[in-house]
């Protein structure tokens, strides 16, 4: 007989004289009715207890949280709520569960005390509304990229060099920590480590995407990257996945055009398709929004924000454009900003990018043009000699989403910011080779997959969006 899933037999067009369906139980109220789910939607289905069926001693056995297997009549629900239930003939307890002390009991839960439960927190419906949506932009940012002719490319996770420059890398190795081999100078001989050399867990994939570019015209990748930044804040993590992807023959507007055009398709696919669990989303972050004083509320819902991305054109402003605005803007004459803007040349903050899209422009925004001093070596350097042709993708409520840049594809001036940076050319010879042989205009961006899940489910903390978060001092499950 086939099982049937919660969310089908909730969407159900007529009742069946018999289904099976298995799952997990949200409550069990007067020893007859069990709210159970099985994780396909965020709703439960009632199971009401046919007492002429099932044994007394059975029904002991059922708590929050316990495992069963149900078979029953999809009947017409007497009770409001729900348009079918399920009246139970056959119950197993497949699993029990501990009531004394199972964490997850049907009451308001901290996200703080979740995040130290995270292996169970999936199963609230918070966190379950939150996973399914990141599955389904997991989704759709395949399905975008198959239908745009791109080829999906697996870059390295070991890596020996630093694509951002940054050098908050973790190291790769199998030496023995407490007696490494040493070299005549006394720094430890990495000759002798696995790898012949020193590598760490990689920070992006777009160095070698570049590589897969010059050769199948339009790739991405997909997949996790690490940053050892010793950062506690609620936009940081130290593994997070990203979305790289890199064309051929694409200037820097071109460029702003596909992800201007990639983040409204997987923004409009989860609008289409994930309604329940947004409006459940969005519900909660009504109330929270009204719990706190009236001027930090956003000004916006969830779904409102969405729409706000989808249906407006991004605004493209030079980066010597946005320095003007802020340094004209009240908060910054009157010093509200945290940082404020003193000259050209100033690293935006999150409170300035915010200003620029909900206040001054009223609609997302994409800088262009920004300092060479402020961005990677790998950035084309424009004629003036001071700016790169990079881009930002600004977003209300929480700043910079995306960035990326037209890549330098002239060796020579390659070569030169590299020597200025300090960065050996032995490290990335097989980069520059890529400018010896065919080099040709090019352009990608780097999207943060966990702000793209943040923006889309409301959640305050990057934390809350990934299965395991892993931060400074936490790597438990």
């Amino acid at each position: 007989m086939k099982l049937h899933n919660v969310k089908e037999l909730l969407e159900a067009t007529a009742t069946m004289d018999v289904v099976e369906v298995k799952g997990w139980v949200k409550t069990f109220r007067s020893n007859r009715f069990i709210a159970l789910n099985d994780g396909s939607s965020l709703n439960n289905i009632q199971c009401v207890v046919d007492f002429n069926e099932i044994e007394e001693n059975l029904l002991k056995k059922i708590n929050t949280g316990s495992a069963l297997h149900i078979k029953g009549a999809l009947v017409e629900s007497q009770g409001r709520g729900q348009k079918y239930e399920i009246v139970v003939s056959q119950l197993e307890v497949l699993g029990e569960s501990d009531p004394e002390n199972y964490p997850i009991q049907p009451k308001k839960h901290t996200l703080e005390f979740l995040r130290e439960k995270a292996h169970l927190r999936v199963r609230t419906n918070t966190f379950g509304a939150v996973m399914r949506l990141r599955s389904a932009l997991a989704f759709a940012v395949h399905q975008y990229f198959t239908k745009e002719g791109f080829y999906y490319v697996n870059t390295p996770i070991i890596t020996g060099s630093d694509a951002e420059g940054a050098g908050e890398m973790f190291r790769v190795s199998t030496l023995d920590p407490k007696n490494p081999p040493l070299g005549e100078d006394g720094a430890i001989d990495y000759k002798q480590d696995f790898f012949g050399k020193e590598t760490n867990l990689t920070v992006s994939g777009q160095l070698e995407a570049e590589a897969y570019a010059m050769a199948l015209g339009k790739v991405y990748t997909f997949g996790p990257t690490f940053r050892a930044e010793n950062s506690n804040t609620s936009r940081h993590l130290a593994e997070f996945w990203m979305i790289e992807p890199e064309v051929a023959f694409n200037d820097l507007d071109a460029n702003m055009d596909l992800a201007e055009d990639f983040i409204k398709y997987v923004l409009d696919y989860v609008l289409e398709n994930c309604q329940e669990d947004l409006q459940f989303l969005d519900q909660r972050l009504e109330k929270e929004e009204q719990s706190k004083p009236k001027q930090d509320r956003s000004p916006m819902g969830l779904i409102e924000k969405l729409r706000f991305v989808t249906d407006n054109n991004f605004k493209r402003v030079s980066y010597s454009e946005a320095i003007d605005i802020l340094l004209q803007s009240k908060p910054n004459k009157k010093k509200k900003f945290d940082y404020v803007i003193e000259a050209w040349g100033a690293d935006l903050q999150s409170e300035h990018e915010r200003f620029l899209v909900e206040k001054h422009f009223k609609c997302p925004v994409i800088l262009f043009d920004y300092p060479a001093s402020i961005k990677a070596f790998y950035m084309r350097l424009n004629d003036d000699g001071k700016t790169v042709r990079a881009m930002d993708i600004l977003f209300p409520g929480i700043g910079e989403i995306a960035g990326g840049s037209q890549r330098e594809e002239r060796l020579e001036v390659l070569q030169d910011k590299m020597a200025q940076l300090g960065i050996p050319e032995e490290e990335l010879w097989w980069y520059l080779d890529l400018r010896k042989f065919g080099s040709a205009v090019h352009s990608g961006f780097g999207l943060g997959f966990e702000r793209l899940v943040q923006f889309a489910t409301g959640m305050g903390n990057i934390r809350d969006v990934i299965p395991f978060p892993r931060t400074p001092l936490n790597a438990e499950f």
